[in-house]
Formats: C-alpha cells, sequence, structure tokens
C-alpha cells in the first residue's frame, strides 16, 4: 500500500513538472549563500558587481583546481608500504634438497658413451700442442652423425674483416661467409692452438643456412653448453621411471637427520624429480601431514642433516659444481632451485640462520597480483604436482607453451602438456635452433612477463649463511667409520670429506617482517583536504569562500529540475490525462478554511491569492518576508508557494523548506521552516 502511495505521489509529481527555473535557482543561491562573493554579485553596485565576479571565480576555480588534484590523486591507486614486526610461533619453511649431479655416471655412462668419445677427441684436438702428437684412439671411429646435428666450432679472428670458421673435424678453413663448407674430416690434422672464441652453431635444419651462432668467450663454456644440448636430446627419450632409478636415491643421499630433539631420516623427506637436479628431496613440504612448526630460535631447535653427494660418480662433462642444491620456501610450491636455490661446499658444515618476511600486495586496481592464479591467462604446467601458484611457474609454463606451439615438441627442463613429447634430434632436427631462437626473443619473454602475475601474498626467507671445515682432521676418522659402518655396514672407511656436506638449518629469531600495503589515498580522508579547499581566503577576508555544501544543494536542485522537466516533456498527452484520474490529495496545496481564499495564476507566473480576512498574513513566495494587502497577496517568482506536508516533507533540508505556507483556520498564522523575516518589507514590495 505505501508503494502504491509512493507511486502515485511520484506520478504526480511528473504530471505538474518542475515549478521553477534555472534563474530562479541561481538568484536563490547567491541571495541565501553565506558565501561572501555571490551576494554581492546580485547586490552591489555595478563595479562591485564585476570585482566580486571575477574574485569568485577565481577563488571557485583554485577550489575546483584542488579537488581536481585530489581526484585524480585517488584515481592514480597509488600505495604506501609499512613495515610491521610481530613474534610468534611460525612454521617451519619447506627444504628442498638435490645433489648437484643429476644422475650417476654408472648408471648413464652407456646412453653418453658415444657423447663423451666425441667431447674427448673434441678437447683433445683443441688442446694438441702440435699437430701430429695426437693420441687419440683411432682404433674406434667416430660417430659424427651426433657432430653434425650440433657442431662445435671454432672462429679465427685476427683479420677482424675476414673472420674464419675452423671446424674441429675439418681439415680445411671456411669463411664466415662462404656457402660452400667442405666435408668434415675425422682424423685430420690438429686446429692450431689459437685464443679463438669457441661458438655453437644451431641451425633450423642440417645442411642449412639458417643459423644461429651462440658465442662463448671461453672453450670451457662452449663444451659444457654443447653437451647439455646433446645430452638433454639422449635423456627425453629416456622414460621418467628409468630417470628416477639413474639418479641419487635418498637412502644413499641421507646419511643423519635431526629436527629439533627428535630424531628423522629420509622416510621423513618427500621424492619429486627435478629435470635440473634428477632426483630431490623435501622435508616438510605438507602435501600428506601438518608443517611442523619450531617451538624456538636457534640451531637446536632446527633441522641437521649430513648428507653423502658420491663426487666420485658424477658426469665429468655434466656437472663442473660439486655440493648439493638447496631452497627454503613455502609448503605446497615448486622449488625452482636454478634461479632460487644456493650451494653447499662438500667438506664443510654450512649453517643457515633464516629470517621470515611476509608480504601482503594490495589486489586489483592497486596492482596486478592475483590470489591464486585462476585469472592468469597462462595454463600452468606445474599444477600436476599440486603445487601452489607461483610467478616462476607461470614464467616457465608460458615459455613451455610457446615452444610447443612453435617448435612442435616440448623442452627437457620444463613439464608437459598432455599429448606432447620432448624435443630430441631424431624426430625433431632443428629443435636446438627453435629453442635458441624462441629464448633470445624479448617479444616472447614481454608476452610471458605481461601474462603472468606476482601473488598477492608470499614469504619470503632471508638466509644467513656461514660455514666451516667439517669434519676436522682431528675427528675426521672416527667420524668417517661410524658414518660408513651406518651407511654399508662395512668396517672399512667407504666415505671421505669430498663427499660429505653436514648442514643446520634453523630460525635465527622469532621476530618476522609484514610488508603490507595500503592505499596512499582514500575516499574517507578526501574530506579533510577538501573541507580545507572549501575554506579558502576570499579577498583577504578571512572569511568562508565556498562552504562545500551549498554548491552541492544547489547543484541537486538543479539535476532534479532538468530531470523532471526532460521527463515531463516527454511524457505523451494521453498519459498525463490518464494520470489525471489517479486522486489529487497527495500533490494539491495545502487545505486551507473553506471559502476564505482562491489562487489565481497573475503575470509573469507569478501567484495571486485572494484571501477573505483584510488582515491575513501571507507568507510572499521569494522567502524575503510576510505582508497584508488588502486581501490580495502578490507572491514573486517563486511558485513553490502553498506545497502539501507531503511536498515540504520531500523539501525538509535546504532550500525547500523555505517556500512553504499554509492557513489555519480561527487566527492568522503561518507555517513555514525557517524564522519569519520582518513584515513591514515583505509588505512594501506586495
Amino acid at each position: 500500500m505505501n508503494l502504491k502511495k509512493y507511486l502515485v505521489r511520484a506520478l504526480h509529481r511528473l504530471q505538474k513538472g518542475p515549478g521553477y527555473t534555472y534563474k530562479e535557482l541561481l538568484v536563490w543561491y547567491c541571495d541565501n549563500t553565506n558565501t561572501h562573493g555571490p551576494k554581492r554579485i546580485i547586490k552591489e553596485g555595478p563595479k562591485k558587481k564585476l570585482i566580486w565576479f571575477f574574485l569568485t571565480l577565481l577563488f571557485a576555480s583554485l577550489v575546483f583546481w584542488q579537488w581536481g588534484i585530489l581526484i585524480n590523486t585517488y584515481l592514480s591507486y597509488n600505495v604506501t608500504s609499512s613495515l610491521s614486526i610481530g613474534f610468534k610461533t611460525m612454521k617451519f619453511p619447506a627444504v628442498t634438497i638435490c645433489n648437484a649431479n643429476p644422475f650417476k655416471y654408472s648408471e648413464v655412462k652407456p646412453l653418453l658413451k658415444e657423447l663423451d668419445r666425441l667431447i674427448e677427441a673434441a678437447l683433445e684436438r683443441i688442446l694438441q700442442p702440435t699437430p701430429g702428437n695426437s693420441t687419440e684412439n683411432t682404433s674406434l671411429p667416430l660417430n659424427l652423425e651426433l657432430w653434425n646435428q650440433i657442431p662445435l666450432v671454432l672462429i679465427d679472428e685476427h683479420d677482424k674483416d675476414n673472420p674464419i670458421i675452423l671446424d674441429i673435424f675439418e681439415t680445411n678453413q671456411t669463411a664466415v661467409d662462404n656457402e660452400n663448407a667442405t666435408d668434415r674430416v675425422p682424423h685430420g690434422p690438429a686446429v692450431p692452438r689459437l685464443r679463438l672464441p669457441a661458438l655453437c652453431p644451431q641451425c633450423s635444419h642440417q645442411g642449412s643456412e639458417n643459423c644461429t651462432y651462440r658465442n662463448f668467450s671461453s672453450a670451457a663454456q662452449a663444451v659444457t653448453e654443447w653437451y647439455i644440448l646433446q645430452s638433454t636430446s639422449i635423456l627425453s627419450k629416456v622414460p621418467l621411471h628409468e630417470r628416477i632409478r639413474m639418479g641419487y636415491q635418498a637412502e644413499d643421499m641421507i646419511l643423519a637427520c635431526l629436527y629439533g630433539a627428535e630424531p628423522c631420516n629420509y622416510k621423513n623427506f618427500t621424492q619429486i624429480y627435478h629435470p635440473d637436479h634428477g632426483n630431490c628431496y623435501i622435508f616438510n613440504w605438507g602435501m600428506d601431514e601438518e608443517a611442523l612448526n619450531s617451538s624456538n630460535p636457534g640451531a637446536e631447535f632446527g633441522l641437521k642433516l649430513i648428507l653423502d653427494i658420491s663426487q666420485q660418480d658424477y658426469i665429468p662433462y655434466l656437472s663442473s659444481a660439486a655440493g648439493a642444491r638447496l631452497m627454503l620456501h613455502q609448503q605446497k610450491s615448486f622449488p625452482f632451485l636454478k634461479d632460487q636455490g644456493i650451494y653447499a661446499m662438500a667438506g664443510t658444515e654450512t649453517s643457515i640462520g633464516v629470517l621470515v618476511d611476509e608480504l601482503e600486495r594490495m589486489g586489483y586496481p592497486y596492482s596486478d597480483c592475483t590470489l591464486n592464479g585462476s585469472d592468469v591467462p597462462v595454463r600452468n604446467l606445474y599444477s600436476q604436482y599440486n603445487t601452489s601458484y607461483s610467478i616462476q611457474a607461470c614464467l616457465r609454463s608460458c615459455f613451455q607453451n610457446h615452444m610447443v606451439e612453435i617448435c612442435g615438441c616440448g623442452h627437457y627442463m620444463f613439464p608437459l602438456p598432455e599429448g606432447v613429447s620432448y624435443c630430441n634430434n631424431e624426430d625433431n632436427p632443428g629443435w636446438a635452433y627453435c629453442y635458441s631462437s624462441l629464448r633470445s626473443s624479448i617479444k616472447q619473454r614481454q608476452i610471458c612477463i605481461d601474462s603472468c602475475k606476482e601473488t598477492c601474498n608470499d614469504t619470503q626467507y632471508k638466509m644467513t649463511i656461514s660455514m666451516a671445515d667439517w669434519p676436522s682432521e682431528a675427528s675426521e676418522d672416527w667420524i668417517f667409520h661410524i658414518l660408513s659402518y651406518e651407511r654399508d655396514m662395512s668396517t672399512n672407511v667407504t666415505l671421505d670429506r669430498n663427499g660429505i656436506i653436514k648442514l643446520n638449518i634453523y630460525f635465527q629469531e622469532y621476530n618476522y617482517r609484514t610488508i603490507s600495503e595500503s592505499a596512499a589515498t582514500t575516499v574517507s580522508a578526501h574530506p579533510s583536504p577538501s573541507g580545507g579547499q572549501a575554506q579558502e581566503p576570499a579577498a583577504g577576508t578571512g572569511r568562508a569562500q565556498c562552504p562545500g555544501g551549498q554548491p552541492v544543494t544547489a547543484l541537486e536542485a538543479a539535476s532534479w529540475h532538468a530531470c523532471s522537466n526532460a521527463v515531463h516533456e516527454a511524457t505523451p498527452a494521453w498519459w498525463l490525462r490518464t494520470l489525471n484520474s489517479f486522486p489529487h490529495s497527495a500533490s494539491r496545496p495545502c487545505p486551507s478554511p473553506a471559502g476564505q481564499h482562491q489562487h489565481r495564476r497573475g503575470p509573469i507566473g507569478q501567484v495571486l491569492v485572494q484571501g477573505h480576512h483584510p488582515h491575513q498574513h501571507w507568507r510572499t513566495g521569494d522567502g524575503s518576508g510576510w505582508g497584508t494587502s488588502g486581501g490580495l497577496t502578490l507572491l514573486s517568482s517563486h511558485r513553490l508557494f502553498g506545497c502539501c506536508r507531503a511536498w515540504e516533507a520531500s523539501l525538509g533540508s535546504g532550500w525547500g523548506a523555505r517556500c512553504c505556507a499554509s492557513l489555519s483556520s480561527g487566527r492568522s498564522s503561518s507555517t513555514r521552516c525557517g524564522s519569519p523575516s520582518s513584515t513591514s518589507s515583505a509588505g512594501a514590495r506586495a
């Protein structure tokens, strides 16, 4: 029922249309505002009007300019960073440990036998002091098919204008721009000993001139890179379970474990296969059990490990560094050791003190971060490990997706999408060229950077690392005896300091830092500076130039006038006739005593009210005062005279309440919202 009455009232309001003009609104605002400028514009003389007009315009422009700056500052969505320090029991980080060497050489040697013979022959020819002194075993021919797929060459740059390419297994020299390369002879004279940069050409297909040359300042770097490319092609065809078998097993690598005062062993670690490091083992990953908490800071309450890296079984041309690779990270996150891991050196005790930083970034529109990666337009290939989203996983997934799309196969170092195989030289002869071109492509890199997002919440572990020789010369004999017996049940010493590492990982202190972002400018902070701008001094008077609420009231009235006028003009005549059928009690003028007065329209839109009592007092329509005129009162241009209580209530704030008047029977009186002005001036104007 209330809704029906409200709709009827609204329809009659639209039927009547606006009751005042823009000019009337402007005059009313200037006359009623307590801002100094507008009042003087309509009341002072011509010269002062002009001065006050320009002063008002100047200071109003300054205020709106400042408001524009505030709005622009807010819409820029800047943030401020705050640092807070707390103290609490914290979750111990997940600890991933790997061997720097991915496979046992004794296990993969049959697969890499031909590759090793090739690289040994190439090194012998590079290092041969003089031709003819070669000790190369010529009884077995070299398999140059592997070499031809991705050859290793040298370049002579003594003549900068005419550099010469020297193929290690080629008898003749070839100019860089020579299209016809000579046949490679594996047992030709050795390459002269020159200080030459090594190149690793990668071509779109064998015999193609479309090649990419990677330049190295040292032959050692070139040999390692060449060997990695060739071994990647070979190992990519080996099934995953075979690669896991050829790696280091947990029971062989983890000799001793202690967390706080509780003993642990290799069964407390989760095994994953990492393409760079082979079998890796994660402590406190939180996948199958609750993450462990650390009760106190200090080395006695952390994780202690003794590892055996078996350095004697390293692949000579694949791993030039010896030690353990480890990384601290959050639970249920994938460890990217190549980017974020650190090395622990063999024959040392490495102590790692940990400090925790918690990062809290604001989301859109303040930054382009993501909560869980669901809004990132990149297929996360690391989700097969059931790990959480990270920007490293996104960047690598993006690269692998592009490589599958462009090259037709996936790189061995990244997870594969379903239905795709790894690249190798037999099935994909030009994969190395495609991979090299894609990796060096700035466009591809930028696409992945633009597509991937940082996480809004992150935990970082800051490490303080210290090392000492372990064991000491005085204690190494009994320590190696005990460790050898526990591992091999042997009374002989089967371990030495070249393969043993001791690790201590602990919280350095329980103070953790939280770095959080907050909005630099908020809506609640705007009223204070904007209110200050609204109190700008006007012409040195020290008074308020533009109190903020009154322009808003005027704009509100003007907006309602425009909307009401537009709706009224757009309403069809038949609809207005339909509206007349509704009762008008909600919108008619307020009732007055019967027979006492009547309304009629006067000139220029004024209202004439004929009263039957010669001394009744009337409120004039312009809101300026009270007066009598022998029963006839002329009301000036404001035409909201005689509004009903519902209309009065709707305008009960601001200017509207000043325009309402009613008659009371039995005595001369007036009801209005505001204090009555003097009657003399109104009577004079009436």
